[in-house]
């Protein structure tokens, strides 16, 4: 399915996207990212869709062409604070705020948002599959947050954060149980919960 450039010809829109929301430890990251109008990119799409390679190699065309773009986080103690749904708001928004030029409407990935600084906006179920601008914050997101855990990995080797990213993988949950948590740890979540434990198994 060919994604549409955006939804309304002739208006500055950023699209949002986040990634990291179901993960055990590291921070949600989120992106903003304003295309110009009539912008291409063959095989933009969702990021989960793509191969770690391909995900960079667009990153590299987004950041060269888009008009505009940023990346923010919220941190794991940000996300037991607010829990994780508004933390992953709140990352769109500071990444919203980073961006070098306003947007005249928001384009948001998902169903849930709070509004920022009065622009309209417009969550999309899916949007990172459909609209060009919310594929690109999807790749800026996940691949910004995926060097994050990379970086991570080297101070924590024993969870495999530069394979699973924080995700709850077997060998993440063993290294839980043998480890204990870290400060990078979501103390919100359910850390040790015996459903995610037999999902895997």
């Amino acid at each position: 399915m060919r994604l549409l450039g955006c939804m309304e010809a002739g208006r500055v829109e950023a699209g949002c996207d986040e990634a990291g929301r179901g993960c055990l430890a590291g921070p949600v990251f989120a992106a903003a990212v304003v295309l110009p109008e009539g912008f291409r990119c063959k095989g933009l799409t969702d990021s989960k869709q793509l191969t770690e390679k391909r995900r960079l190699e667009l990153r590299h065309i987004i950041e060269k062409e888009a008009v505009a773009c940023a990346v923010a986080m919220c941190s794991p103690q940000e996300i037991d604070t607010m829990n994780i749904l508004w933390a992953s708001v709140e990352a769109m928004h500071r990444a919203l705020g980073k961006l070098t030029v306003r947007p005249e409407h928001i384009l948001v990935d998902g169903n849930r948002f709070r509004p920022y600084k009065k622009i309209p906006h417009t969550c999309a179920v899916k949007g990172d599959s459909r609209f060009l601008s919310i594929a690109a914050a999807s790749i800026l997101a996940k691949t910004y947050r995926d060097d994050y855990m990379r970086k991570l990995h080297e101070e924590y080797p024993m969870y495999d954060w530069a394979r699973n990213k924080g995700y709850p993988t077997r060998t993440h949950r063993e290294a839980l149980d043998r480890h204990g948590i870290t400060p990078h740890h979501r103390q919100s979540f359910r850390l040790f919960e015996q459903q995610l434990e037999l999902e895997f198994k």
